[in-house]
């Protein structure tokens, strides 16, 4: 692992989860596809903590793996929750959701960025007290990556179910297991929402510098 570079781990990160999807198309028809498909999930959303861990222990923390980190996590999320979506496990609306919220704050993050404010650390965006424990605090990261793991896995799970001929999954226990699927996705989705709302707070100041800018710049020409 040593020898691995911080963004070498998130595009391994994101083989793994456009291979866990292709595996989960096979779900219907085998279940070893889906039990791997499941496990790549789950490698792909660990991985996420791990590409943060060599940076910080090498020193390889830059600005660009930085925004290469956030770009791996919205490839992943935006992947599975359209997957889910075609397969109609899900709401149409919740990769769009997702699709939004992402280009949102990371609009606002490149703005940043070109103050030289970027990464979770001093050099954070977040500046708020409260913004940096709901966006850039161990705690709620581990909690958002949870979230979408076990969320990703249900419905990974739920997909060869109506395939599987067994006596007590009956129609009322079919809608139980559907129904915890839903609750998994509404708290990844109101979690991801109230974890964007410091990044649109802290980040209104640059879009702010960033307007009073270029209408200075028209100004002078």
């Amino acid at each position: 692992m040593t020898t691995l570079t911080p963004n070498q781990v998130t595009a391994a990160r994101v083989v793994a989860a456009f291979a866990a999807v292709a595996l989960f198309t096979f779900g219907h028809d085998a279940l070893a596809a889906d039990a791997t498909a499941i496990l790549l999930t789950i490698a792909a959303i660990a991985l996420d903590g791990v590409d943060g861990y060599i940076a910080r222990k090498r020193n390889l923390a830059t600005p660009l793996g930085a925004q290469f980190d956030v770009l791996g996590d919205r490839v992943v999320e935006n992947l599975f929750f359209t997957f889910f979506a075609a397969t109609g496990l899900i709401s149409f609306w919740i990769p769009v959701l997702f699709f939004v919220r992402g280009t949102v704050t990371d609009f606002l993050r490149g703005l940043a960025a070109r103050s030289g404010r970027s990464g979770f650390g001093r050099d954070s965006m977040i500046e708020t007290w409260w913004g940096r424990s709901l966006v850039a605090s161990r705690p709620s990261r581990a909690a958002y990556a949870a979230l979408k793991c076990a969320c990703f896995c249900y419905l990974g799970v739920l997909l060869p179910l109506p395939q599987l001929q067994v006596t007590w999954l009956d129609a009322n226990s079919r809608q139980w297991l559907s129904g915890g699927g839903q609750a998994l996705v509404l708290a990844t989705a109101t979690f991801c929402v109230v974890r964007a709302i410091p990044v649109i707070w802290d980040g209104r100041r640059y879009l702010t510098n960033a307007s009073s800018t270029a209408t200075a710049t028209a100004s002078s020409k």
